[in-house]
């Protein structure tokens, strides 16, 4: 007779544990806790990765959710972001979001996150892959344009050009690139444009190039660095060479660069809107983890600051600082 009750006692602990795991397993699934999501940026030193950490930051406590935020010390190293990637898809998030710096180096990776269920969101920078949802971003060919439409104005449409990027293989550094270079070729028939050097958006480096174009090219008019690092390293490499007649723009808008707009050492350069890029992001995945549409492409915006507007209201709030 005593066996029956061990069953039954046993039975009964059998219930309860799985209503105790089944708990515990809808839990993990998303009941009674904070949606989860790993950003994996392009940089993190740079004010204006910063800025945009700081806005995903924001808005993802007004939303009730949960970031990491991480990138590699410098735009140059994709293995490490590589890394970054596998560590990120490991962790199982609900959404991931990814500024690639080499456009395909993460695929793998990528195509790893769609089989586990994880939507995937890229930003600043596209991704050469159909499986990011939507790309969270300046327009950066615009915003290229834009700079070129100014130096060549300053130049008053004449004169030789160099360019300092920050990349060759991402999404960002090639439309910065192509973007200047194609309104130049459209509307400024009177500027010649030297061969693009690149820097990978390290100051130094890109201070180390300046000074090597000027010198292989000292009837250089213009020059143009294509992010943060590379403006700055332009700034560094045209004092250092003690020019002074040559006209510079530059994209971004960190404390050094505004200082040398303000201070007449940069003609100007392009801000982005860095918080409306880290607030996209974190509303892009939580639509895309809730199964929600999105557009292929949401434009975050951009402005031209000089010495004239750096303090209009509506310029202070996009810069960097």
């Amino acid at each position: 007779m005593t066996p029956r009750p061990r069953r039954g006692a046993a039975l009964a602990l059998a219930v309860l544990l799985a209503a105790l795991s089944g708990c515990a397993a809808g839990e993990r699934a998303g009941e009674g806790r904070k949606p989860y999501i790993a950003i994996v940026s392009k940089g993190f030193q740079q004010q204006f990765w910063q800025s945009v950490r700081k806005g995903a930051q924001q808005e993802a406590e007004r939303r009730g959710a949960e970031i990491s935020f991480q990138g590699p010390a410098t735009e140059s190293d994709v293995e490490t972001q590589v890394t970054q990637v596998t560590n990120a898809v490991g962790r199982r998030p609900d959404a991931l979001a990814l500024a690639a710096l080499d456009s395909r180096a993460t695929e793998p990776m990528l195509r790893k996150a769609r089989r586990a269920g994880i939507p995937v969101i890229a930003f600043d920078s596209g991704v050469d892959s159909r499986i990011p949802r939507t790309t969270v971003a300046t327009d950066n060919r615009a915003a290229a344009a834009e700079a070129a439409r100014r130096l060549a104005a300053a130049l008053h449409g004449k004169g030789q050009v160099a360019v300092i990027a920050h990349s060759q293989t991402s999404g960002s550094g090639i439309d910065r690139r192509d973007g200047f270079a194609r309104w130049m070729a459209d509307h400024a028939p009177g500027i010649e444009l030297l061969p693009v050097q690149y820097g990978g958006g390290d100051q130094t480096k890109s201070a180390d190039i300046t000074k090597a174009v000027i010198t292989a090219n000292p009837g250089v008019d213009g020059i143009y660095g294509t992010n943060e690092g590379s403006a700055m390293g332009v700034i560094q490499g045209v004092e250092e060479s003690g020019r002074k007649d040559i006209k510079t723009v530059g994209f971004d808008s960190g404390k050094g660069q505004i200082d040398a707009v303000e201070d007449g050492r940069m003609v100007g350069a392009i801000t982005q809107d860095p918080l409306a890029i880290g607030r996209g992001v974190v509303d892009a995945a939580l639509k895309a983890h809730r199964g929600g549409e999105l557009p292929r492409t949401v434009d975050t915006g951009y402005y031209w600051y000089d010495r004239h507007n750096v303090h209009d209201p509506k310029i202070e709030a996009v810069l960097y600082r």
